[in-house]
């Protein structure tokens, strides 16, 4: 959309505006969610266009003052002051331009995360248990909830693997860079040498699939039930609340143990398996627009090393944008930001340059 024709938007905006305030709004909630989330949306556009068009009016009235005053210092003045009005009026252009790129369909959903310890045994397991609690604290930070689905763990307080989901408003949009292989380089405890080992962790970040978008065929299910294996009490050990789920067109299986009833234990697993499977379609559907382009970033592929964290040398680097930063264990207490913010940075400039490739 042309940034001129952002009037029709402001006027959308300034209706919602006053629908929201009128004593019958709250009403229907429904309709009421609805608007919220459309008003929060529309807001950082309108701020920056409405900003734009503060500094073009500026800009005008600076001009004409120019063309008016004959004194030499007054003109100056005010020369200086264009200058600044036409920085300010650039960053202000080119900031509606990044908010008026085409959004991801998914960065408003919640999550499903799943972490797997790969190459490295019980210290792989160990990351990944550091990396579950990452995620958690960052969540926590934003304002999420996360619920554990299932869990592998070790003797050691390892985790070979934790499927696990992120509820919150944006969560996709924060997350979905880091699905990709996590690798560590550091001493283990049990090292006696002092030998740096690298091990390896996988994430996988889903977004939340509802039932409209995926539906489910029953026959295409088997569910079976079994007696939890882990921690939970009496009642979870004696009965059969576990749940296992299998897609039989596709293999794919999914269990979930840590609620108390079977009801609730099939829907989340129910949940994962419609997040795994639109994921599955995804994929399969990026990959054939891929080789069509022919053109990738990296190789495209899920398993390529997408980040390191360096104990020994106190760094975190990010593979994919080049950045290198200090205070791992900063990063590791959930101050995941300083990897984030410059990774949708970097989106954003790539989606603006393929969008100018693109424009005829």
């Amino acid at each position: 959309m042309p940034i001129q024709d952002l009037h029709d938007v402001e006027r959308r905006y300034e209706e919602l505006t006053y629908k929201m305030s009128a004593p019958e709004a709250a009403a229907d909630a429904n309709a009421y969610a609805q608007m919220m989330r459309d008003y929060k949306e529309l807001t950082p556009l309108m701020e920056e266009y409405r900003r734009c068009r503060r500094l073009e009016q500026e800009q005008q009235e600076a001009q004409q003052l120019l063309q008016q005053e004959a004194d030499p210092a007054f003109t100056a003045m005010v020369q200086q002051e264009l200058c600044e009005i036409a920085r300010n009026l650039a960053q202000s252009r080119e900031n509606l331009k990044l908010l008026l790129l085409p959004k991801d369909a998914d960065d408003e959903k919640s999550v499903i995360l799943e972490i797997r310890a790969g190459a490295g045994g019980e210290e792989a397991a160990l990351f990944a248990h550091s990396l579950w609690r990452m995620y958690t604290m960052y969540a926590a930070k934003q304002g999420w909830r996360c619920e554990t689905v299932s869990e592998n763990t070790t003797e050691l307080g390892g985790t070979k693997e934790i499927v696990f989901s992120v509820e919150g408003d944006s969560v996709y949009s924060r997350l979905k860079f880091e699905s990709g292989v996590h690798r560590v380089q550091r001493v283990p405890e049990t090292e006696t040498q002092g030998r740096i080992h690298t091990s390896t962790v996988t994430v996988a970040v889903m977004p939340e699939a509802e039932e409209v978008e995926f539906e489910l065929n029953p026959k295409d299910l088997r569910i079976d039930t079994f007696r939890s294996s882990g921690a939970g009490g009496q009642h979870i050990n004696k009965t059969s609340s576990a749940i296992r789920v299998t897609h039989l067109p596709t293999g794919t299986v999914v269990e979930c143990q840590d609620q108390r009833s079977q009801r609730e234990n099939k829907e989340r697993a129910l949940k994962v398996l419609r997040s795994r499977l639109l994921q599955q379609k995804q994929d399969a559907y990026d990959e054939a627009y891929n080789a069509q382009r022919q053109s990738q970033v990296g190789s495209g592929d899920r398993s390529e090393k997408i980040r390191t964290y360096n104990f020994p040398q106190d760094r975190v680097t990010d593979h994919r944008i080049g950045l290198t930063l200090r205070n791992l264990q900063g990063v590791l207490d959930g101050d995941l930001d300083r990897v984030i913010e410059p990774l949708i940075l970097a989106d954003r400039e790539e989606k603006l340059k393929q969008n100018h490739e693109d424009t005829p």
